[in-house]
């Protein structure tokens, strides 16, 4: 009897250990799911105040809003191409770890982006401008061309597959055909051979006597004897007293 409770006992403990582990998963996922959507709701109202700066906004500080847009929306295509590429292609973990370091030049250069925003010395804030702007073309550049040089490997591998895949179904295309190959092909009918005339023509050879004489067909009657006439129904009999 105590053996029972005690297995029971066990059992309960269990259930209420993986209850609270259950609930702190669900927890943790569901934190995770709300900030990730509050960080996304942050990045596109920060964005969209971005452009909107860049078009009200006249000399410097539109031109800070441009920079700050064209490296936030490079950055984050290429992480995204990444991070989508690699759970296919684990030769993208270097090209990753690439772009981790080029993130931190990034988020480096976004911050001092923002930071000369509220800059009011407009004369030197346009004298860092040409620098901010190399800078800024150097780290999307290098961004751009590690993502698509990841695209390009994604598409090359999806051409390869699909050039195996067309080569693999002509095969089985043409095992199904199978009675084409083997068929024979139809004769073509054959000629009837001319009969060799029988007589003297046939034997005669010489200078016009290419030719064969038609063969003579036999004599006859020019007129048919007549036979016994027919005796029609609607015909009416000879009488007695006619006869002799």
């Amino acid at each position: 009897m105590e053996a029972v409770i005690a297995v029971f006992a066990l059992l309960f403990v269990l259930a209420l250990v993986l209850g609270a582990y259950a609930t702190v998963k669900a927890v943790g996922a569901a934190k995770r799911s709300v900030d990730r959507g509050i960080t996304q709701a942050r990045r596109t109202v920060e964005d969209h105040t971005l452009r909107a700066k860049s078009l009200v906004q006249m000399g410097p500080a539109a031109e800070l809003a441009q920079l700050r847009l064209t490296l936030r929306t490079s950055m984050r295509a290429t992480q995204d191409a990444l991070h989508a590429g690699v759970a296919e292609d684990e030769s993208l973990k270097e090209s990753l770890a690439l772009f981790e370091r080029l993130s931190a030049h990034g988020h480096e250069l976004d911050a001092e982006l923002r930071r000369l925003e509220s800059e009011p010395d407009r004369a030197a804030l346009g004298d860092r401008l040409p620098g901010l702007r190399e800078r800024t073309e150097r780290i999307t550049r290098s961004a751009d061309a590690l993502r698509w040089a990841a695209r390009d490997r994604a598409r090359r591998f999806a051409d390869d597959d699909l050039d195996t895949l067309s080569a693999q179904i002509d095969v089985e295309a043409g095992a199904l055909r199978h009675w084409t190959e083997t068929e024979p092909a139809a004769a073509p009918p054959p000629w009837p051979e001319t009969p060799a005339a029988d007589g003297p023509a046939s034997r005669r050879s010489g200078p016009g006597t290419d030719r064969p004489e038609p063969a003579q067909e036999p004599t006859r009657p020019a007129i048919t004897p007549p036979g016994p006439r027919p005796v029609y129904p609607w015909q009416k009999k000879a009488r007695p007293e006619n006869t002799t």
